[in-house]
């Protein structure tokens, strides 16, 4: 049972400090759980754009600035960027301003070499981590050039490469791993490591019982007993969580616009009045297609018989936690058919429109305060490499027409 309201307020046109009305709060309490929920308004009062101002990345030129294809990003203390580059499969340092310093890893088999790393870190004393889930292993490198180690997964750990491995505040080593049911339901939780490599505890996320629309098909051969799987129908309500550098769970399942931070102290509700985003029929048909295209692989006689996929987007898409304790929540957007300059007409999975949604984030404080969208531009990335926001900073991984792959920062520009 819910408690009773023990709070509540309006806070209509609340002064930011910079002659901007804010935004529009209704406060209320439920036992543990304080609820904000931003009715109108904002402290920013206008969409934040971004403004690029050091870019990594060359489409020709020397070799230590021509990226592959780019898995992770990752800054340390000093604002040094380290990039993973997966077809590389080395990591380089560059400083704050763009300019090259070493290679920290190299390809190769042996001691502190990358074989198949996803994700990279970087510890408070300088040793760089980087997560091998194929290998079951976190590579440990430095301080000292020479000083190479790895940890390895409790038994029975599948460790995804799912969510970037994350520093706490104090100096634990974060991990995406999963288990699996007799049934075949995944659960995931987070491996928390300490600087020596000892597993502390594993935490499941807050929400994780929530089972999105789903489409069964047959496997082509039993899978630890099971003979069918399934996959979440295109455009539905997902969980969504990630960690911030407290190591507290930022959750939120996205069948409405409420966000959770499950703080030591009690839970943060962030919530937030929005208009949903319509699905055109052209692109429910484009997601259908593309979803039947690709379970015939699998089972050539498979027919669409389970949940359709719905008229309107779910309010958002994805969280990220700023390094400074902001909160980032990815917009659903709408689409638009965009022709497929690399299209080949002999591949068949290769098709000549592709539809692009724009990526857009709402903005909060680590108390709940609603700042405002933040608006990206065309070619900024969200994965596999997720952005970083550092203050009014942020950097993301961008491709161009030519699919060149850049390290950009960029500077958050209100008004």
């Amino acid at each position: 049972m819910v408690a009773a309201v023990s709070a509540g307020l309006v806070a209509c046109g609340t002064d930011t400090g910079s002659g901007i009305p804010g935004p529009d709060v209704l406060v209320a309490t439920y036992g543990d759980t304080t609820v904000m929920r931003t009715i109108s308004g904002s402290a920013w009062g206008t969409e934040a754009t971004l403004v690029p101002e050091v870019s990594i990345g060359e489409l020709d030129g020397p070799e230590k600035y021509l990226f592959g294809s780019i898995y992770a990003i990752t800054l340390d203390d000093a604002g040094r960027v380290y990039v993973l580059d997966g077809q590389a499969r080395n990591i380089r340092v560059f400083d704050s301003d763009g300019a090259y310093i070493e290679t920290a890893a190299r390809r190769g088999e042996g001691p502190g070499e990358l074989r198949n790393a996803f994700s990279v870190a970087v510890l408070p004393d300088g040793r760089i981590i980087a997560h091998e889930p194929a290998d079951m292993l976190v590579k440990v490198l430095g301080p000292e050039p020479r000083d190479r180690e790895h940890w390895t997964y409790p038994p029975g750990a599948v460790v995804l490469p799912v969510k970037p491995l994350r520093i706490d505040r104090n100096g634990h080593v974060l991990v995406t791993a999963a288990s699996s049911s007799p049934a075949g339901k995944v659960s995931q939780y987070v491996l928390v490591i300490d600087s020596d490599g000892q597993l502390l505890d594993s935490l499941a996320p807050p929400g994780g019982g929530f089972e999105p629309p789903s489409l069964q098909f047959r496997l082509p051969f039993p899978i630890r007993g099971r003979s069918t799987t399934s996959v979440a129908v295109p455009l539905t309500a997902r969980h969504h969580w990630t960690m911030d550098s407290n190591g507290d769970f930022l959750t939120g399942v996205s069948t409405g616009y409420r966000i959770d931070l499950w703080r030591d102290d009690g839970v943060l509700r962030i919530e937030r009045d929005h208009e949903p985003v319509a699905t055109s029929g052209a692109e429910r048909v484009y997601h259908r297609e593309r979803t039947v295209r690709n379970i015939r692989r699998t089972q050539p006689d498979w027919n669409w018989t389970g949940p359709a996929i719905p008229d309107t987007k779910p309010p958002f898409t994805g969280l990220v936690a700023g390094r400074d304790g902001r909160i980032w929540v990815q917009l659903s957007t709408e689409a638009q058919p965009v022709v497929n300059d690399a299209h080949d007409p002999d591949n068949p999975r290769s098709k000549p429109v592709t539809w692009e949604s724009p990526v857009r984030y709402d903005t909060f404080e680590p108390d709940g305060t609603y700042l405002g969208t933040l608006g990206t531009p065309r070619g900024f990335l969200v994965g596999p490499a997720e952005p970083i926001f550092d203050g009014d900073h942020v950097w993301s991984v961008t491709r161009d027409e030519l699919g060149v792959q850049r390290v950009v920062r960029y500077r958050i520009a209100v008004g």
